[in-house]
Parts: C-alpha cells; structure tokens; sequence
C-alpha cells in the first residue's frame, strides 16, 4: 500500500526562489563568492530559527544554474532578513551592488529570485512514500484523509487561520 500524505500549511505560504547562472566558467572568482555567499546566507537561518526560514531545497536547473526553494514563515520575516543590516545577505548584497556598479559582473554571472505569496485555497500538495519535503518539510506532513483524497478537496480546505492570525 502506498502511504499518501499531504502538507499541513496552515493559511498563506510564503516562497521564495532564488538563484544564480555561471554565464562564463572561466570568471570562477566573480561566481564562487555568489555561490558561497548563498551557502553562508543558509547556514545563518538555519542556526537562526526566529528570522523566519522553515525549509529549503537546493536544486540545479543545468550545469550552469543553481538555485534555492525557499519556504518563510511570513513575508515580513522574509523582507526583514533581506534588509537587516546584521544579517550575512546585507553584506553580500552590498558587495555584489558594488561589482555591478564597476561592470564587473556583467556577462559573468547572473542572479534572479521570485517571490511568491500563496493564499491559502491556491495551494495543494501530494507525497507517496515520501519523508517530508517541500512545503511538507517546511509547515508539516499528514496523512491525505485529513486534506481530502482529491486535488479539488485539498484546495478547498481552510485551516481557520489566516496570516497575522
């Protein structure tokens, strides 16, 4: 038997994407620090519960484009990480600005992220044999009765419980 379980988010999700491509191999010291700052920016939510991250997943999109799925607890938590001058991400936002400033980047590396707020009844999720992961790891697995055995079903489940409730 197959055991089926869903997320147990509870109101809007929060979800950030974020990443970087090599546009030139050659220019490894203008993309290593991009890719061992994101690394460093990891560590310091991961030991820093409070500043909001619940759950990441680092993917690879080619051999040139890596990126970070990211799941927040809010995205007041999210934006005050990204603005908080003690935080790594100040500093490497800055030093990266820098570079761009001078046209050192340009050509070399690019970098992106999206973020999204997904309210809830915009959101649905499915796992067969599966640990947490994804959204799971980030607020929680149940069993799939407790959703709704349709995608249908789970959309329309309401936790009672918005953002900021």
């Amino acid at each position: 038997m197959v055991a089926r379980t869903t997320a147990d988010a509870k109101g809007d999700v929060v979800v950030l994407l974020i990443g970087m491509r090599i546009n030139r191999f050659r220019a490894v010291h203008l993309w290593l620090p991009v890719m061992l700052g994101m690394l460093r920016m990891l560590r310091e939510l991961e030991k820093d519960r409070g500043r909001g991250l619940l759950a990441k997943v680092l993917l690879t999109a080619s051999p040139r484009t890596y990126y970070v799925v990211q799941y927040w607890e809010t995205k007041d938590k999210l934006y005050a990480y990204a603005t908080a001058p003690d935080a790594f991400h100040h500093r490497a936002w800055a030093a990266l600005n820098r570079k761009e400033r001078t046209g050192r980047l340009r050509g070399q590396v690019g970098i992106w992220h999206e973020a999204y707020v997904v309210p809830e009844g915009s959101y649905e999720a499915i796992y067969g044999d599966m640990p947490a992961f994804g959204l799971a790891a980030a607020h929680g697995q149940v069993p799939l009765a407790a959703r709704g055995r349709y995608a249908k079903d789970r959309f329309a489940h309401r936790s009672g419980e918005g953002e900021g409730a």
